[in-house]
Formats: structure tokens, C-alpha cells, sequence
């Protein structure tokens, strides 16, 4: 018996001090890296630079002294025209559409033809679009394209340009957003694409930690005034599209309503980008970059981190005690 609870004593001990080994070596690991803030001998892609939030980032990392290849899907159109305005020769504009496998392969080619000599450091996969409906009102294409994009898009770029990342220990940084994990009406299609987008992301990053490899997630509340990604439709665009069926079971009224709704809660949104556009560069930049970056109001905060860990039925309950959800039960199939 004694012999046992010796043994059992030794197992704890070297139990601790292996604990406490593993401690040390990650503050050892957390001192000697350094943030990469002076940008010099670097490289970084962004993808979707024509507006928003990858416009100003390019904007941000090419005065810290990054090589920025600024992937645009369109590089005559007034965005990629006012980057080269704004920036040094150090910023290239890229021919990018992230659908586009000779696009993609094209834009490799030109990255590793104009390399610096500490290679490409990051990736950000910022390239998305948006648009907003119930899953009644959409069609199967109106999925896909947003797969094709948000999804899609990213999966295809990460793949062509791993292996430049990889050789550099550098960065793949993802632009999600709540609606990955936070369920509501009119905002389907855009949850499939940004959960699909989130789950390759933890996927790489595990695989990534073998090759020092950081993956990072950005994930933006409502920042609508902020960018252009937000599709805005009037009523009749919406109701225009419905079959008969759907207009008897929704009617217009319900859909203005909706219309209404949606347009109020993008106002009620970030009006400036900064909050994000900080989130990139310390993901870019830092020495111990974030995994998650979740960018909501202070006041939004504690429930957002919270709703990933709440039962299915507490956070449908919760929902549902939106004005919107007791309207629109009251107003289908009303004529």
C-alpha cells in the first residue's frame, strides 16, 4: 500500500514539473519572438483591395514598409486607381478574382516573380461579399455565389499561396464575421459561407502549428456603414423575385417591414473601420497574434462570446425576443 501511494506521490511530482517546464518554455518561446512592426523585406497579399476594410489595410501596411500585392477585381476601377494615388512603388495592384483559378495562379506568378528577400510573410483573406434574405426568398445560385466567394475563394487562394507562407513562418489571416456563429433571420446564405470559412480555418491552423505557422480570425460585427460589402434592395427588388407561393405566405407588407428592419440595423452600426482595420495589423504584425479577433461594441461583447457556449434552445429563446421575430409571426400569411 505504501509502495503505491509512493508511486502515486512520483507521478505527481514529475506530473508538475512537466507542467511547469511546458509553462516556462512558451514564456521563453513569447520573449524571444519579436513583432514584425517594421515591415522592410516583407511581403503581404491582400485580396479584395478595391474598398473597405482591405483597401485600408494596404493602405496601413504599405506605409509601415510592407511589400503589398493588393489583389482587385478590378484593377482600372477607382479603387485600385486611388491606391496607386496614395501609396509608395511598393504597393502592387493584382488582377484578383478569388472564383478565378487562372486568376489566382496569375497573381502567384506576378507574387513570386517581385518577392522580397524575407518572402511573403501574410496572407489576408479579406476578399467577401454580402447580401441579406430569408432562405425562401433566395435561390439555389444566390448559395453558391456567396460560397463561391466568401468560402470558395478563400480555400482556393490559401492553397496557391501556403507554400510562399510556409517557407516564411509567416501569417493566414481570415476576414469571418459573428454571423458565423450568431443565427438570425435574412442572413443564411452569408452564415453558410462565413461557418464554412471559420471551420477551414481551424482546420489549417492546427496543421499550421507544426511549421510555426500562425492563423488568425477576424471576426467584425456590424461594421456596414464602414465598407460597401452590404447589398441594399428595395422591397419591390425583393418581392419581384418571389414566385406566387412565397408571395401568399410572405406578403409585401411583411417584406417592407423586413426591408425596414435591415436598413435600421446597418445605421445603428460602426460608422469607421478602425476597430478592424487594428485587429489585422496587430494579427499581421504581432508577435503572439490572436487566434480569434471578435470586434463587436463593449456592450455587445460579454453576450457574443457567450452565445457559442449556450444550449441550441437558449439561444433561439433569446432571438426570438427580437420585435421582429413577434411581427413577422403575426404577419405571415396575412393578406
Amino acid at each position: 500500500m505504501h509502495a503505491i501511494c509512493f508511486v502515486g506521490q512520483i507521478i505527481g511530482i514529475i506530473s508538475i514539473f512537466a507542467a511547469l517546464l511546458f509553462v516556462i518554455a512558451k514564456l521563453i518561446s513569447f520573449h524571444c519572438r519579436s513583432p514584425v512592426e517594421d515591415g522592410y523585406g516583407y511581403a503581404v497579399l491582400i485580396t479584395g483591395c478595391d474598398s473597405g476594410f482591405g483597401h485600408q489595410l494596404a493602405l496601413c501596411l504599405d506605409q509601415k514598409g510592407f511589400v503589398v500585392f493588393a489583389g482587385c477585381l478590378s484593377p482600372e476601377g477607382a479603387g485600385a486607381q486611388s491606391l496607386m494615388r496614395r501609396s509608395s512603388s511598393n504597393l502592387k495592384i493584382l488582377k484578383l478574382d478569388v472564383t478565378s483559378d487562372e486568376d489566382v495562379q496569375q497573381a502567384k506568378r506576378m507574387v513570386q516573380n517581385n518577392l522580397p528577400a524575407k518572402g511573403l510573410w501574410a496572407v489576408v483573406n479579406n476578399a467577401g461579399i454580402s447580401d441579406w434574405g430569408e432562405i425562401e426568398w433566395s435561390t439555389f445560385n444566390d448559395f453558391r455565389n456567396m460560397v463561391d466567394i466568401n468560402l470558395f475563394g478563400c480555400i482556393r487562394t490559401s492553397i496557391a499561396f501556403l507554400p510562399l507562407v510556409r517557407a516564411a513562418k509567416g501569417r493566414m489571416v481570415y476576414v469571418s464575421s459573428i454571423f458565423a456563429f450568431f443565427n438570425c433571420l435574412n442572413m443564411g446564405a452569408y452564415s453558410v459561407s462565413k461557418r464554412g470559412l471559420e471551420a477551414f480555418a481551424d482546420c489549417l491552423r492546427v496543421e499550421m502549428a507544426s511549421f510555426g505557422v500562425k492563423v488568425s480570425i477576424i471576426q467584425p460585427g456590424n461594421f456596414g456603414q464602414a465598407t460597401s460589402i452590404l447589398k441594399m434592395k428595395s422591397t419591390s427588388d425583393i418581392w419581384e423575385k418571389l414566385d406566387d407561393e412565397s408571395k401568399r405566405v410572405f406578403n409585401r407588407q411583411y417584406i417592407e417591414l423586413a426591408n425596414e428592419y435591415f436598413i435600421m440595423s446597418c445605421k445603428s452600426g460602426f460608422k469607421g473601420a478602425e476597430m478592424v482595420i487594428s485587429a489585422m495589423l496587430h494579427a499581421v504584425t504581432a508577435a503572439q497574434p490572436k487566434t480569434r479577433y471578435l470586434l463587436v461594441s463593449a456592450m455587445d461583447r460579454f453576450f457574443f462570446q457567450l452565445i457559442p457556449f449556450f444550449p441550441t434552445a437558449v439561444t433561439d429563446a433569446v432571438l426570438s425576443l427580437s420585435s421582429m421575430y413577434a411581427k413577422r409571426k403575426e404577419m405571415l400569411y396575412s393578406k
